[in-house]
Order: structure tokens, then sequence, then C-alpha cells
């Protein structure tokens, strides 16, 4: 059984990693450095798009520093700015957007977004203050906007905006319309740091829709399946293996479900936006672990002539399975586009048990092998003992 132990905690460790990532993320912002030693009092990581929000509030005259950062291609453009009048919205938000031209000169463009549909893209002077800047940096892979903003109304409690997109033949272009871009906004104190974003709860429930689905069919799943192949052979294991083989695959399918079902309503929340790859894959794995639930009550003695074929059907289906819901799962991060460290997360949940995986082959073909050629010496000698007797 020390195998099997082995092979839950690696895949509780590869568990945990996953869902401590977003705190992870959360910490980004304290220890970023900036040029010419400049520092500020707080921080804030943004809930989408892996943007941080740096800050030194001045309570005497009611401005702030600001260090708005967020990863970009040099081909693609960053913007962050607050919205004094429309709420938590992109319309009449009063915006910094950095870019760079074809020599690779990075610029701010100050403006206004006074539609959506066809935003006015020109210089403008915005509706508070700016002391000081705006002035930007292209470095890591990521624009960094400095500027110091009077908060309009001399409120510290102010509705922010920030986005991100492409750039075409040298002009901005629209944002993409992923999840992640239309819940970027947040209210924001300037004094305690404290946000409050309208799409928080949505925007929690795909968090909770990704984790259920990542743990299900990207953990669970084929945890039970390792532990079918490889742990049957060792005869003390048995009928353990079995036991656990379908508590990983039952625990997985129902919260699979969970999380199936909890995309079905998201979807249906989503109006004129569906991810149609990732909504198919979906319904397919669904649809094959779903047959996988029935043949487990049509599954045959292991001595019926049947049984050979049952396992054809039931191993191919699994293993479909476990490689739709990798592809989905990836499919997933891209959509929800959350901080870097999901990701890296479920790279090494797959590399452990992937290389469980090749550990447990390399120690279980040889004892597979051995009990084949015991069980074939055991066959021949009961047949030629057979024929002597008879």
């Amino acid at each position: 059984m020390a195998h099997t132990s082995w092979l839950l905690v690696g895949a509780a460790a590869a568990m945990l990693l996953l869902l401590l990532a977003p705190a992870a993320t959360a910490q980004d912002c304290l220890s970023a450095t900036f040029s010419g030693g400049r520092t500020f009092g707080k921080c804030n990581s943004m809930p989408t798009l892996s943007a941080t929000l740096h800050w030194t509030y001045h309570p005497e005259n009611g401005t702030a520093d600001i260090a708005f950062r967020a990863p970009s291609s040099s081909s693609g453009w960053v913007g962050w700015g607050l919205n004094p009048t429309n709420g938590l919205q992109m319309l009449n938000s009063n915006v910094f957007i950095a870019s760079q031209d074809s020599s690779g000169t990075a610029s701010v463009l100050m403006t206004k977004l006074e539609s959506t549909s066809n935003p006015s893209l020109q210089p403008e002077t915005l509706s508070f203050g700016v002391p000081v800047g705006p002035t930007v940096e292209y470095s890591g892979g990521a624009y960094t906007i400095y500027a110091t903003i009077k908060l309009p109304g001399n409120n510290t409690v102010q509705n922010t905006v920030w986005q991100a997109g492409p750039l075409s033949a040298g002009k901005i272009s629209a944002h993409p319309q992923a999840p992640t871009n239309l819940a970027s906004t947040q209210s924001l104190d300037f004094l305690s740091g404290t946000s409050i974003g309208p799409s928080n709860s949505r925007l929690h429930r795909k968090n909770i829709h990704g984790v259920l689905n990542a743990v299900a069919w990207g953990i669970l799943i084929p945890t039970g399946a390792i532990i079918a192949r490889y742990l049957r052979v060792f005869e003390s294991a048995d009928p353990a293996w079995f036991y656990l083989h379908i508590a990983c695959q039952c625990s997985g399918y129902i919260l699979g479900v969970a999380g199936w079902g909890l995309g079905l309503k998201l979807g249906s929340e989503s109006v004129g936006i569906t991810y149609q790859p990732h909504r198919n894959i979906g319904i397919a794995i669904f649809s094959l672990a779903t047959l996988q639930v029935f043949a487990l009550l049509l599954r045959p003695d292991t001595k019926n002539k049947y049984r050979f074929y049952w396992n054809i059907y039931h191993h191919s289906v699994g293993y479909s399975v476990i490689v739709l819901s990798a592809i989905n799962i990836f499919k997933g991060l891209d959509i929800l586009q959350p901080s870097s460290g999901y990701k890296t997360a479920y790279i090494v949940i797959l590399a452990t048990l992937g290389g469980i995986a090749v550990c447990l082959e390399a120690i279980t073909w040889p004892i597979a092998i051995r009990k084949r050629k015991r069980d074939a010496d055991k066959a021949s000698n009961g047949t030629a003992g057979w024929q002597q007797g008879a």
C-alpha cells in the first residue's frame, strides 16, 4: 500500500497547488519593483488580465501617485482609468492607454471613452487633474503607466477600469469580448486599499467552475485510472485498489457534473457569447463519463466471454475522457485568462501524475510479465496433468 499512499499524496499536493494559486497570485504586487527607485504605499492585484495597480495617496491635496502595470505583447495595448460619472463601466471613462509605435517607442494617450462601439481615441483633457505625467515603460513583456492624478471630488473611493487589447496597423483596436475583459472594473478605496467589483460574484462562479472541473476531470479521474492500471498488479492491494478506483471515479464524476452544470448556467447568462469548442468538448466529456457510469452497472464477470470486449470499451472511453479533459482545461484557462499561477499549477499537476505513471509503469511491468508467465505455466501444467491422467 506504500504505492497507494505515494499516489494519493501526490494528487493531494497537486490539488493544493491549484487551490492555493489565487492566494500566491494575490501577493505578486507586493514584490514588484519600479525604475528610478520609485516606491508605492499600497497595491492591488486586479481580479482580471493579471494587472496590478500601485499607488501612494496624499490626503493633504487629494492626489495619488499611481503605477498601473499589465502584461502585453509589443503589438498590444493596455489601459487604465477612472469613471467619475457613469459608475462601473467603460462608457465615459477617463483613461490612460499605453502602446508603442513601429519603432518600439512607447507612449501614453489620455482620452475619454465617449462611445464604446466607436470610441474616439483622440487626445483629450481628462475631467480630473493630472499634475504629473503620464509616462510609460515597456519591459519584461509588460507596460507600466506612471502618473499623479487628482482624485475627482476629492473622494478616495473611485470607479476604476482597466483593459488590454491588440494593435491593428499601428492603431488601437477593440479589446476581446472575453469574460476577463468584460469584468475589468472595480470600485477602489485609495485610502484603505479595499476594492469591490460588480462582476466579482460572476467571476467567482467562473473560478469555481474552473476549479471543480480541474479537480474532477484533471486530477481525480486520472488518479483513479492510475490506481486501476498499476495497483491491481500488487496482490496485497487487492481488493483495496478497486474501491480506491471507484471512489476516485465517482467523486470525480459528481464534482465534474456539478462543474458542468455551473458551466451551462454561466453560458445561459452570457447571451451572445459562446465558446463553442470549450462547450462542445465539455458536453462530450460529460456524455462519455456518463456512459462509463452506466458501464459499471453492465460489467460482466471476469470469466464471462464478453469481459474482453467490455475492457476495451471501458479503457478506450476512460482514456478519451482524460485526454479531452486536459485539452478542455487548457481551453478554459485561455478563456478565463487568470494569472499564470493557474496554468503553471495545472502543468505541475499533469507533470506529477505523468511522472507517477512512468515510475509505476517501470515498477509494475516486470511484475506483470512474471505474473503472466506464472499463470501460463500453471495453465500448461494443468493441461499436461489432465492429459496424463486421461
